[in-house]
């Protein structure tokens, strides 16, 4: 059953006795006197739906140490130290000095069945709610959409150790597997194999023998009746024995492929981490934290966690459905994507988002060319027309033959075809846009202040807590919040018979 707070203080009060020791303005002074009202028990209500059973610890006492867990990065071990040791926490949770806590897998319990619930982001929506309250959004029409990346929190692992683990994991859940007669490894043996791991054809010979082990455990788990947790096991097996390998010189042979698979598994403890490239030349692995900010408040108006290799277009759109039509959405190019924005502007959104660019090659580029859409026809630069082919194409081939321009154009021996995109004529105007500076001011002026809140979303550290997209998801939620509530503090948030902002 859910426990509730007492509201008669103790004789050894935190609050009674030492609340002039935390300042004025903190978030530990502001939890205080409202973490009640900003996390009620009926928020909380349907997590412990039983009226049996020992009480849990008060909802607001839970609240207030995952908002300050979140905001100062630190494990759920050393928060509980903090609430035993540290006054400003006591303070906040409405402890007396002489509470010892409770034990820090209570705060799993209580992620866990919020990860259950029909509502895990409750904490940021519950601050998300005053901040709708306080009219501090009202008027405020722009939007900055922008991507952060988060660190996974385990190893990323290499072929050999991913196959392994994942044959293990399948011995381990399914008896039928665990009967096979496998020989590329022994399985029991915690540790790595012992081969010459200098000598090229023993590695080959290795990962050969690992993937033929895979092989035959798929095929012996193959058509049984499997649980959800083994049925999961085997999938990942599966993807972990094609993503890396290809057939080797020999038949019945393989080895590590020359290449890194699209959206690879780079770790069996971890399975949603991703490779995440933010450059050309630097990735990182893990996750990526996604938001959408109002720029003068640095408020966090939404957030979501994806996989690291998720693009940041379609998440962007997610986030803005939240959002009443109209805003002024600000992004960099990573935003820019022609089904972006037409979904963005199908919202009736208007779009300050930095188009991709066109390559430089030196010759003729996309928007040399003038296209009728209506007419279904393109124009060259060198003012030879053709019809668009049924496939969006504009082929210039006979054209080019003696076209004096052909040099700036094209190399190919058939010359130049136009392939234009199911929403070219968007990217077109977004370009002209960006070049005519149509938006530049507005560009300039508000999309850098996203920066600002990424910083404080990871001042104390980029890496994820726990392994998984949907326990990460919490935590990021938790953190978001928690960033939103000690802005909100800073603007002077109070309670006067609604939530309002005194400064």
């Amino acid at each position: 059953m859910q426990g509730t707070s007492d509201p008669n203080a103790e004789f050894v009060d935190a609050a009674a006795l030492c609340g002039h020791l935390v300042p004025a303005g903190s978030v530990h002074r502001f939890l205080a006197e409202h973490r009640g009202r900003l996390f009620p028990d009926e928020l909380f209500g349907d997590l412990f739906p039983s009226d049996r059973g020992r009480p849990s610890v008060p909802a607001d006492v839970i609240a207030t140490v995952m908002v300050l867990q979140a905001l100062g990065g630190l494990s759920d071990r050393d928060a509980l130290a903090e609430l035993r040791t540290n006054i400003a926490w006591k303070v906040a949770a409405g402890l007396s000095l002489t509470d010892e806590g409770f034990h820090p897998t209570v705060l799993t319990l209580w992620r866990n069945r919020l990860r259950a619930s029909d509502a895990p982001e409750r904490i940021f929506d519950a601050v998300r709610a005053v901040i709708a309250e306080t009219g501090v959004l009202g008027g405020k029409t722009r939007r900055v959409l922008d991507s952060t990346v988060l660190d996974d929190a385990v190893a990323t692992q290499d072929t050999v150790t991913q196959l392994i683990a994942s044959i293990r994991r399948v011995r381990r859940l399914s008896p039928a597997a665990a009967a096979l007669e496998l020989v590329g490894h022994d399985y029991s043996d915690p540790g790595k194999p012992r081969i010459a791991w200098d000598d090229t054809e023993a590695r080959e010979a290795l990962v050969s023998a690992l993937v033929d082990d895979a092989l035959v455990v798929l095929a012996g788990v193959e058509g049984l009746a499997l649980d959800a947790e083994t049925a999961d096991a085997v999938g990942l097996l599966a993807l972990v024995a094609g993503q890396d390998v290809e057939p080797g010189d020999e038949d019945g042979t393989w080895r590590i492929a020359p290449r890194t698979a699209p959206g690879r598994v780079i770790s069996t403890v971890d399975p949603d981490a991703r490779h995440v490239h933010k450059s050309v030349s630097s990735y990182r692995d893990g996750y990526k934290a996604h938001v959408a900010v109002e720029p003068t408040t640095g408020l966090i108006c939404s957030q979501r966690l994806s996989p690291g290799n998720a693009p940041d277009g379609p998440i962007g759109v997610e986030l803005m459905h939240q959002e009443a039509p109209g805003r002024q959405v600000l992004a960099d190019s990573a935003y820019g994507t022609g089904e972006t924005r037409a979904q963005l502007t199908r919202r009736r959104h208007r779009l300050a988002i930095k188009p991709w660019p066109l390559a430089d090659t030196g010759r003729f580029a996309r928007d040399d060319f003038w296209v009728d859409q209506d007419a279904r026809t393109a124009t060259c630069p060198a003012g030879h027309t053709v019809a668009l082919t049924p496939a969006n194409n504009a082929v210039f081939g006979r054209h080019c033959r003696d076209c004096d321009r052909r040099e700036r154009c094209t190399t190919a021996r058939d010359g130049r075809t136009l392939k234009l995109t199911d929403h070219d004529a968007d990217l077109v105007e977004a370009r002209r846009a960006w070049r005519d500076g149509d938006f530049a001011d507005d560009y300039r002026q508000w999309r850098p202040m996203v920066e600002r809140t990424l910083a404080w979303l990871v001042r104390r550290g980029r890496r994820v807590a726990y392994r998984g997209t949907a326990r990460n998801r919490i935590w990021l939620a938790h953190r978001a919040a928690a960033v939103n509530l000690q802005r909100l503090v800073t603007l002077g948030l109070d309670h006067h018979h609604a939530w309002v902002l005194t400064s």
